[in-house]
């Protein structure tokens, strides 16, 4: 089993701290996706792990082992970071070509990663003719060649049609299920509530949550019914007689608070109210990541004012 493991990891840009003692562990067998603001320390932490950039305190070691340290790196840790690291000039097949060798990996290797990722019939295309969602194909292929171990994924779906969406999705289950440790960083709630089992989210360099995606979520949004009858005032007076909290909209609908779907239903049953909507609305990921981070985001839009 390789964990990747953060303890106390602290990184300064002179007198900003981008990583606040940072402790968590991704551990093997599933999908950890890794959210935060912009500005939350989200990739100086995928850089410390990687030993791209030096903490400035704590450590951070994947398989008990700091990155500098592994023997064929490649072949523990696949990572993609930007999509456009590749040298425009050589080929598809050629990027991953000098990878491979330089790490020590059979050729075969880079034939399999092109069908994989969906590249081969633009392998021979220079990578300054691919399309964004093309070259994000390829950093997945070069992060996959070595057949690593872990897998880290930075914004993966980005520039990726729907196809290209489903497809990364599949792509990263597929890895959890063969008992990799699986780490992906995404600002697509809907995306990261689809393919993630465990959620680590970050607020100005600090830990927010460390915990399942149905935890998370159900810590933080409760689900609620939304309601339409063809009496709307009968109906509000039955909501407030039996203590809900309801809200009405415009269009006549009614969304109640803290409820089941099956008790309203008998209620407005037993009152002898027509029911023309009678619905639950689930709770999702992106209500309960903006309910956990709307006062840690460092860069936000204030409403317009109107005059």
């Amino acid at each position: 089993m390789t964990d990747i493991e953060v303890h106390d990891l602290t990184k300064e840009f002179g007198s900003r701290r981008a990583v606040d003692r940072l402790t968590f562990t991704v551990r093997p067998g599933r999908v950890t996706g890794f959210l935060g603001p912009n500005g939350a320390g989200k990739s100086t932490t995928l850089r410390l792990v990687l030993g791209l950039d030096h903490a400035t305190s704590g450590t951070a070691t994947v398989g008990g082992r700091p990155y500098p340290r592994l023997r064929e790196p490649l072949r523990r840790v696949g990572a993609l970071l930007d999509s456009d690291a590749a040298h425009g000039s050589r080929t598809g097949r050629d990027h991953l070509r000098a990878l491979a060798v330089s790490n020590r990996i059979p050729a075969g290797r880079v034939e399999e990663v092109l069908e994989e990722t969906g590249l081969a019939p633009a392998a021979r295309r220079r990578v300054r003719t691919y399309s964004l969602g093309m070259r994000q194909r390829l950093g997945i292929a070069a992060a996959l060649l070595g057949d690593p171990e872990v897998v880290l994924l930075d914004e993966p779906a980005n520039g990726l049609d729907p196809e290209g969406i489903v497809w990364i999705r599949r792509l990263l289950r597929r890895l959890a299920a063969q008992g990799r440790t699986v780490l992906v960083s995404s600002h697509l709630m809907n995306e990261t509530a689809a393919f993630a089992d465990h959620l680590i989210v970050l607020g100005r360099g600090r830990l927010l949550a460390d915990t399942s995606v149905r935890d998370f979520i159900h810590a933080r949004v409760r689900p609620g019914v939304r309601v339409r009858t063809t009496d709307d005032h009968r109906l509000g007076e039955l909501l407030t007689r039996h203590g809900y909290d309801a809200t009405h909209a415009p269009d006549g609908t009614w969304t109640v608070g803290h409820a089941r779907m099956a008790d309203l239903g008998r209620l407005l049953a037993d009152a002898g109210l027509p029911v023309l909507e009678l619905a639950q609305e689930e709770a999702t990921l992106e209500q309960a990541y903006l309910d956990l981070t709307t006062e840690q985001a460092e860069f936000t839009a204030r409403p317009r004012q109107e005059v």
